[in-house]
């Protein structure tokens, strides 16, 4: 009995334990140094991350026909935490354009695609990279429409994320079979976003301060709560195999992405207590990430 329960606490450490050291990582460097992390993220939303998703959409051994159910899912989770989420942000009185978007969009760059291939391996990126495109495309339409109603939905999506992903999945869904030497190539470009997202995640992190720590508080825990209450009727609805239920578990307890509080700031809504309900909740994954993760691989869905 205690063997297995001590390989599974490896494997949880294992996997958490590279995210949080890169992590810690760019928050070191980030703090004797003053590392251009703007032209950092700029260059990863722009180049690396559209070629990872590119490369692992447009990969015939990916058949993404299967992943519908968990794009379904994924889409429940995001705009169903805002649904459950607003009976609580009016009895509190809360802004809801601050408090609801870090509920809703999580951290599914900097942390979610690492940690899901750290703790699943390479099979789980497919899985991943759609539940990073499903959380980035709500967060560019209903995200930012709910910030300000008035911007027109073809500027919000004239992204290169956006095309890198329609251009992968034509490829995939057409049968079209791109070079070995060409998808070799933009996969080792693209996978450079998933530690530099990490280490700009660090550095980004000491931006930020606890003068809301309250709010902070309140967001650590119903943003992996919410998530997780509404993943859980999903995977008793839909037939989903065991990869993709372990990741929507993952995907549903992440914490606010940093990208709230720099939309935030671009939109001049309350960016400290944003920046404290993003903090506070990726803090708080150190505490709700590995008990999820043992629960997942208690299960044996992978």
């Amino acid at each position: 009995m205690a063997r297995p329960v001590l390989f599974m606490i490896a494997q949880i450490l294992s996997t958490m334990l590279p995210v949080f050291l890169i992590a810690g990582c760019g928050a070191l460097y980030g703090r004797f140094r003053t590392p251009d992390i703007q032209g950092l993220n700029l260059l990863n939303m722009e180049l690396f991350v559209p070629m990872l998703v590119f490369a692992v959409l447009a990969d015939q051994q990916a058949p993404l026909q299967e992943y519908g159910g968990l794009a379904l899912a994924g889409t429940v989770v995001v705009l169903g935490s805002g649904i459950i989420l607003y009976p609580l942000a009016k009895v509190l009185k809360l802004n809801l354009k601050t408090f609801l978007p870090p509920m809703m969009f999580n951290n599914t760059g900097n942390m979610g695609i690492p940690l899901l291939v750290l703790a699943f391996g390479e099979q789980a990126l497919p899985a991943a990279i759609v539940l990073f495109i499903v959380e980035m495309l709500l967060h560019f339409s209903v995200g930012l429409h709910i910030l300000d109603p008035h911007t027109s939905l073809i500027r919000r999506l004239r992204l290169p994320i956006v095309f890198a992903s329609i251009a992968g999945l034509v490829v995939n869904l057409s049968g079209m079979t791109l070079p070995d030497w060409l998808l070799e190539t933009l996969t080792m470009l693209g996978e450079v976003c998933i530690p530099l997202m990490l280490f700009a995640l660090g550095v980004r992190m000491l931006d930020v301060d606890f003068s809301d720590w309250k709010l902070g508080m309140l967001g650590a825990i119903a943003c992996p709560a919410s998530g997780l209450i509404l993943a859980w009727p999903m995977i008793a609805l839909l037939d989903l195999p065991g990869m993709q239920v372990a990741s929507l578990w993952v995907f549903a307890a992440l914490p606010p992405a940093v990208l709230n509080y720099m939309v935030a700031e671009q939109y001049r809504q309350e960016p400290h207590k944003v920046a404290s309900l993003v903090l506070l909740g990726n803090l708080g994954s150190l505490v709700i990430m590995p008990i999820v993760l043992g629960l997942v691989f208690t299960a044996g869905y992978v």
